[in-house]
């Protein structure tokens, strides 16, 4: 119940006082008692939202309810040896967030997915291991005519445990129903599963009405009675959470939207740049260099993410050393500016010294040379390539461009 409570906080929805649990009554293989301990009109939690950025700006996602529930078991569907049923995860109690139909695109339920997951895992409420079924989607897809005012027959895919079987099953659902209504098909009302061998969905049961599961209060559950004095006693120990994170790091490093919902999508990872970032001003440099190595981020030190950002934002060293710098201390802790001065891996910056490994690199590459003379600009690309080659990585890459140019255009032509 108090997770419950957190959620919905966590995602402004609100905390009815008196809710009660029902009996959702059905008969599958997965469930072996034939009913499902769950909420029906009295959820804990009602009428939230979650705002998303996406490409095409802010979007709400409006939320119509988090109630409680318990989980059924789990079909396992093989070829050779059938359909098997695992009970092992039985009557876990469980929190289901459904939404409204604001979903667009596949890019706004993933966007939505992650926020969601990151929420979650900042309250503790769950480790959201997917690969585990601690975070799960349902999802329900309708389709309709440009002229058509009214929804169209959804259908629900269920237990969805990767972002990319989300992905997947919704662009194929979405074909399928599609092509079916050209076609004059009907679309039944059913619950389907994405089978990720085959990348289709299949039949598996016609999708029943609230009224086909005879909901009743359970007999053996007392009503959950809350106050609002004990609402308000959870609210106030919430961590901080990413939305609220979101825009102070914006503000505070100058950093994109896209940027800091990226170091916000792990609290941990927001830690550790506000602490590297409080010993290095090149804010965006080293948001650069976090941002793609994730949670493996957190096995470097913070002082020296910070003197890895300094070197790269002085030209000291430029960015290919920098990201080779981070692969080493992913093995093992080193002070990199003594590894620097140790491997020699300094920047070049100096142009003569440039004129002489472009040079070098011109004359071994008469074929580039050629296809420039053409009209070609890639062809310097080679040539560039050659200079990063024989510098270790260390030539001051938009210089050696720089430089490669305007000896290919000084070039007898």
């Amino acid at each position: 119940v108090e997770y419950a409570i957190m959620a919905g906080l966590a995602t402004d929805c609100k905390i009815s006082l008196n809710s009660k649990m029902d009996r959702k009554n059905y008969f599958y293989p997965d469930l072996p008692k034939a009913y499902q301990i769950s909420q029906y009109d009295m959820p804990l939690c009602i009428n939230g939202y979650l705002d998303i950025v996406t490409a095409e700006g802010v979007k709400r996602i409006n939320i119509t309810r988090i109630h409680l529930e318990e989980d059924a078991g789990k079909l396992i569907h093989d070829d050779e040896k059938g359909t098997m049923i695992d009970c092992n995860r039985c009557g876990v109690p469980l929190i289901e967030i459904v939404t409204e139909p604001d979903f667009e695109s596949t890019e706004q339920v993933g966007i939505f997915l992650n926020k969601l997951r990151t929420i979650l895992l900042n309250l503790g409420i769950s480790d959201c291991r997917m690969n585990e079924g601690s975070f799960r989607a349902d999802v329900n897809l309708s389709v309709r005519k440009e002229t058509d005012k009214l929804l169209g027959t959804r259908t629900e895919m269920k237990n969805l445990n990767s972002f990319a079987f989300i992905q997947k099953a919704i662009e194929y659902e979405f074909v399928r129903q599609v092509d079916s209504l050209l076609a004059d098909k009907k679309i039944v009302q059913e619950t389907r599963r994405y089978d990720e061998k085959n990348k289709k969905t299949y039949s598996m049961r016609e999708k029943e009405d609230a009224d086909d599961y005879r909901y009743f209060p359970d007999p053996d559950l007392v009503p959950i009675n809350l106050t609002d004095e004990y609402v308000q006693s959870i609210k106030r120990i919430l961590p901080e959470l990413a939305k609220d994170k979101k825009p102070q790091i914006m503000k505070k490093y100058g950093l994109s939207s896209f940027d800091s919902e990226m170091l916000v999508s792990d609290m941990r990872i927001s830690v550790l740049y506000e602490t590297a970032a409080s010993l290095t001003s090149a804010y965006k440099i080293l948001a650069n260099l976090m941002i793609p190595l994730s949670e493996k981020a957190l096995e470097i030190k913070a002082e020296r993410w910070a003197v890895i950002a300094d070197m790269t934002d002085k030209e000291q060293i430029n960015t290919g050393t920098a990201k080779k710098l981070i692969d080493m201390l992913l093995k093992e802790d080193f002070d990199p500016k003594q590894q620097v001065k140790i491997k020699n891996m300094f920047q070049i910056n100096d142009i003569q010294k440039l004129k002489e490994y472009v040079t070098k690199a011109i004359s071994l590459n008469a074929e580039s040379v050629e296809s420039f003379k053409s009209g070609n600009i890639q062809a310097m690309g080679p040539i560039v390539g050659y200079v990063m080659k024989i510098t270790k990585g260390c030539a001051n890459p938009s210089k050696v461009n720089e430089v490669v140019l305007d000896m290919l255009k000084d070039m007898d032509i």
